[in-house]
This record gives C-alpha cells, structure tokens and sequence, in this order.
C-alpha cells in the first residue's frame, strides 16, 4: 500500500525544481517589463523612426536592453534598432493599422496542443496531479494565444477598411490594399481549415475537461471567427466594387484632362443652339415642365380663375343606361343555360349507370370520350362528383362512387383526382 501511494505522487525534488523554475520565469519577466517600463520614451522613438536614439541610454542601459532581445543591432556598422517582437507588440498597443501584423500560425499551434494533450494523458496515467494541472492550464493558455490571433487578425483588418489607411489617396494603391486584404483573409480561412476537430475528438478521447476545452469551445469560437470573415469579406467585395465605380470615373475625368492638355485651345461649343447634336452628348432625356398654381398668392386668384374655366372640358359620349341592362341578362343567360346543359348531360351519365347495371361500373371519362361532349374533363368530373354529394342519403346508397387518385408528391399529400367510376350499390 505504501508502495503504490509513493508511486502515485509527485517526488518532491521535482516539485521544488519546478517550484524554482517558474520563480525564475517570474522575476526574469518582472525584470524586463521594468525594462520596457523605464526606457519607454527611448523605445518609442525607436519605434517612430528608423534606430533607437542612444543619446539618453548608457552603455549599462544599453548592454542590458540588448541581453533581453528588446532591442538588437543588425550589423556592427549600423544603429540599434527594435526586436521584431517588440515592434509587433507595440503596434498590437496602439492599434496601429499600418503596422500590425495579419497572421495566425495554426500548424505550430496545433503541434503544441497535441504534444500537450500527450503529456496531460501521460501525467494523469501516472497520478501526477500537478503536472498535470500544469499541462491542462498551459493548454488553456494555448487556446487562448490562438484565438487570440486570430481575433486580433480579424479586428486588424476590420479597422483597416474603416479607416483611412483603407481609403489611400491613389485609386490603384487602394486596389492593391484591398487585394492584399483579400490574400490575408484567405490565409486566415486556410489557418481554420487546418484544425480538424474529428482529429482533436480522437486525441482527447473520452476526458470530459479537454473535450469540453477543446471541441465545444474551440469550436464555437471557430465559428465565430469565421462569422467575422464573411462580415469582413462583405465590406471587401463592396469596397472594390466602389473603387472600380471610382476608376471609370476617374479614367474619363483623366482622359478628359489629357485632350485638354493636348488642344490648349478648345472651346465646348454652345450644344444647344446646334441643330446636330453628336449623340454622345445628347444622352439626356428631355425634361417635362411642371409647374403649379401659387393659391397663397391673394393677387393671382383672378387670372387662375379664368385660366380654369378656358381649360377644355372632356368630351364623353353619352350612354343609355336601358341599352345595357339586356346585354348584362343575356350574359347571364347564356351561363346558365351551359350550366343546365352540363348538369342534364350528368344527369344521363348516372341514367347510363343505372341501365347498364355493370359490375365494375362506368368511368365518367370513358363515357365523356365515347359520348363526343366538348366538356372539359376537369369540369366534367368536378360535376359527376358535385351531383353525387346533392343526392339525398337514401338515393346515395344506390351508387358507389370510386375515385381514382394519387398523391401530388412524394412529399405533399394533397390527392389528385384523374377519374371517377360509377356503379350500383346492388352490384357489388
């Protein structure tokens, strides 16, 4: 029993060694924040310009700042300038659009999260409680670093639309941004593409923590990210669409502009008073006069009342009202008496059924066929079925009334009627 308790814990010469190992990391990072801290205002003007001024720094400062990579120098003939990283954080600061960095390295990101998700499994399995904490908050900080870059990328170029670094002063430098804006959101859709969650369902396993940390988290905050590009590619495309409306424009401003240049002496000629109009120039449609009466005018309530009485009355022609009452009842008429007609021809249809007294019955369209009527078969049938539901219950049951349907679609259930056979009720 002893045995297997010693084995499951953490020795405790690898706890302290640990212990001292994130005591270092801490102070060294206090150390150099304090660095960044202190010679701020050097830094930022290494920043703003090309070298780091080393008027106001001393050598021990300068020894010092080179030993962190806060600053480095390129060549031993050249000046001291800002580490890359430095720059790139700096500029994350201040929101500088002309200076952040559009990118997001999936590939090595996903090589730590596996190699961590290894030695979380390898930790737990061996009972090491505290390594394993370790390796499950370094995943954690992982995530984070990863989604971070990508929602810094994606509010980088978000702001860079919106602002005036999208909208330079040269129509083709605003083309070329907008492509190089449209190659960074295609690196960025290839870094998502690149996290496959069917691999990372496998690599966690059944562990509640990291399926929870890495599938349902990661992948609502995938989602979301991807959600942003399509917001950020729909101002893209609109943007470009603009630009090339501004282009034609400025093509022909342009073009106009060389011609002048060309002929020093041309004069627009008076395109009104010509009686040839060339027809790119009389492209506009002619404009109708509107005008209206000024009623608040007191002055003018004369002349508008004798400009309204010479205003020509329409002329109607004057109509009987007696002339259009028959017209309207032999309308009505001729209805009804096709109405009639069509109900005594269904009326001998079932005189038909009854005489014929056949065991299978009488189809109403093989009648309508054989018996040369002009009706038409929807109406046909619509009748032979309306005539079967006016007769009273008792004559009802002398018949059997079988239709013939079938189902719209596969998925609507609406019946269609295509035909209606009729027999005696005696017969069956």
């Amino acid at each position: 029993m002893s045995r297997s308790r010693m084995s499951s814990q953490t020795p405790p010469g690898e706890d302290h060694a640990d212990h001292q190992l994130e005591g270092r990391l801490v102070s060294t990072g206090v150390e150099r924040l304090a660095l960044l801290g202190k010679h701020a205002e050097a830094l930022m003007q290494g920043y703003s310009r090309d070298e780091v001024p080393l008027a106001n720094l001393s050598e021990r400062a300068l020894n010092k700042l080179l030993a962190a990579r806060i600053v480095w120098r390129p060549d031993e003939q050249g000046g001291v300038k800002l580490a890359p990283r430095v720059r790139e954080l700096i500029a994350e600061m201040l929101a500088d659009e002309t200076r952040r960095q559009v990118n997001a390295d999936v590939g090595e990101t996903l090589e730590l999260l596996r190699s961590l998700v290894q030695s979380y499994r390898e930790a737990q399995s061996q009972g090491e409680y505290w390594r394993q904490e370790q390796q499950l908050l370094r995943l954690r900080q992982a995530l984070d670093d990863l989604n971070g870059r990508f929602a810094d990328a994606i509010d980088s170029l978000w702001q860079r639309l919106n602002s005036d670094f999208g909208f330079v002063s040269r129509l083709n430098d605003k083309i070329r941004e907008n492509d190089r804006a449209q190659k960074q959101i295609v690196r960025l859709l290839d870094g998502l593409q690149l996290i496959d969650f069917d691999e990372l369902i496998e690599l966690v396993g059944s562990d509640g923590g990291l399926r929870k940390l890495l599938i349902s988290q990661l992948q609502r905050q995938v989602s979301q990210h991807y959600t942003s590009l399509r917001e950020v590619q729909s101002r893209l495309t609109e943007l470009m669409a603009r630009f090339r409306q501004q282009q034609s424009r400025s093509r022909l401003v342009s073009g106009m502009a060389a011609f002048l240049r060309e002929h020093p002496s041309f004069v627009p000629g008076n395109y009104a008073r010509r009686s040839e109009v060339p027809d790119l120039v009389n492209q506009a449609a002619a404009l109708n006069a509107a005008a209206a009466p000024a009623l608040d005018h007191q002055s003018d309530t004369r002349v508008i009342t004798e400009l309204l009485h010479e205003l020509p009355r329409p002329q109607q022609p004057s109509r009987d009202a007696t002339s259009a009452g028959p017209a309207a009842v032999e309308a009505t008429g001729l209805v009804a008496a096709r109405q009639q007609a069509l109900k005594d021809d269904v009326e001998r249809f079932y005189l038909a059924v009854i005489d014929q007294s056949a065991e299978a019955g009488i189809s109403a369209l093989d009648y309508l066929q054989q018996s040369d009527m002009t009706w038409s078969e929807e109406i046909w049938l619509f009748q032979v079925i309306a005539e079967y539901q006016s007769l009273p219950r008792s004559e009802q049951a002398a018949f059997r009334l079988q239709q013939s349907e079938s189902r719209a679609s596969q998925f609507n259930d609406l019946r269609l009627i295509h035909d209606v056979t009729l027999r005696l009720a005696r017969s069956a």
